[in-house]
């Protein structure tokens, strides 16, 4: 029997038994932007940092090119590109580790053929579904507060601006009001100043999030609050869903976040990517968020494994995972993982 999804544990026991995966167990790039000779192994859970134009993006665009073509059929080779054109190459999990899958591109923003190297055919047609289930988010508060047309008994999938985040929490409330009211809970628990949380359906099923002030000061809606407060409450939805996408990427996860939240959005996170430490008898969500935030970095201290340090040098970038480091522990000694990163000892930022 689940527990209840909708409390986050007091303290989470993740286990410390090397990576835990996701769908994607690696991509390899080959002059891809500044991505010349790469490769990023996954976690189920990954946090990547560094400075601009270091591949944090280029790595959720990767994603976003294999979800696309995964929908055409692939080519036994490819066939028109340079010797020298980019290429994106992926493993994946178990059962499907045998499994290989290049993009072929012809340039950074156009990859126009994938071809599979497979033990087997039928490993391809079962990842292609789970492929299909990618998704990236770029947050816009100011789309995120408008209302959004709901289709009662529709499953809505959340928008990678979020601007249809009305209609997605009340086809959340119409599918699940357990899950519903565990998440008016939640928000309301952060949001103190708040006593209650709906979605209103107005016309032409328009659904407009509405939010009561504490003391009796009257209704607001989502266009009188706070973009943080936005962001927030598509994390929560997201890690509620009775079905989430395989793969969420999030960009900046923490703009708009006050630092002293950022472990609520961590932790709301991690349900998506370990539900059985929250009860829940579903896969997990592979997750992929970028931050330039020291003060998220340092909630990760214990988990150093779920790191991705992105590397500029010149023009070319490489990845590193943070467990990898040999010098860890040494350096660990030295301060907080935050300011550490700011000072340049693990790398990772603006080179001078």
């Amino acid at each position: 029997m689940e527990t209840d999804p909708n409390v986050l544990p007091a303290k989470l026991h993740l286990g410390n038994a090397g990576l835990t995966r996701g769908v994607i167990a690696n991509v390899a790039f080959r002059n891809f932007k500044a991505l010349r000779n790469a490769r990023v192994d996954l976690g189920a859970f990954n946090l990547v940092l560094g400075p601009n134009g270091s591949g944090k993006t280029s790595l959720i665009d990767a994603l976003l090119h294999l979800r696309g073509l995964s929908q055409l059929s692939p080519v036994d080779e490819f066939v028109g590109l340079e010797c020298d054109a980019p290429t994106l190459t992926f493993h994946f999990s178990a059962p499907h580790e045998s499994t290989e899958v290049r993009l072929g591109c012809v340039g950074d923003v156009a990859c126009n053929a994938l071809q599979v190297v497979s033990s087997g055919a039928a490993s391809w047609s079962e990842l292609r579904p789970l492929v299909s289930r990618i998704r990236s988010y770029t947050f816009d508060h100011n789309a995120m507060a408008r209302p959004a047309k709901h289709r009662a008994g529709i499953s809505e999938d959340l928008a990678p601006d979020g601007g249809n985040l009305a209609a997605v929490v009340g086809a959340l409330q119409d599918a699940s009001p357990i899950k519903f009211s565990g998440l008016a809970a939640e928000l309301l628990r952060l949001f103190p100043e708040f006593t209650a949380f709906n979605v209103r359906s107005g016309a032409n099923q328009m659904m407009t999030l509405s939010f009561t002030l504490a003391g009796g000061a009257g209704l607001v809606e989502g266009d009188s609050v706070s973009q943080g407060m936005l962001y927030t409450l598509a994390v929560l939805t997201l890690s509620l869903l009775p079905s989430p996408p395989t793969v969420v990427c999030i960009e900046e996860v923490d703009r708009g976040v006050h630092p002293r939240m950022l472990r609520e959005i961590r932790d709301a996170l991690y349900r998506l990517s370990y539900p059985a430490s929250f009860g829940l008898a579903r896969p997990p969500v592979q997750v992929i968020a970028t931050t330039h935030s020291p003060y998220l970095l340092d909630l990760f201290r214990d988990h150093p494994e779920e790191v991705i340090i992105s590397q500029k040098h010149g023009t070319s970038a490489q990845f590193q995972r943070l467990s990898e480091r040999a010098d860890l522990a040494e350096i660990l000694q030295e301060g907080s993982l935050g300011d550490l990163w700011y000072s340049g000892i693990l790398g990772g930022v603006p080179e001078p």
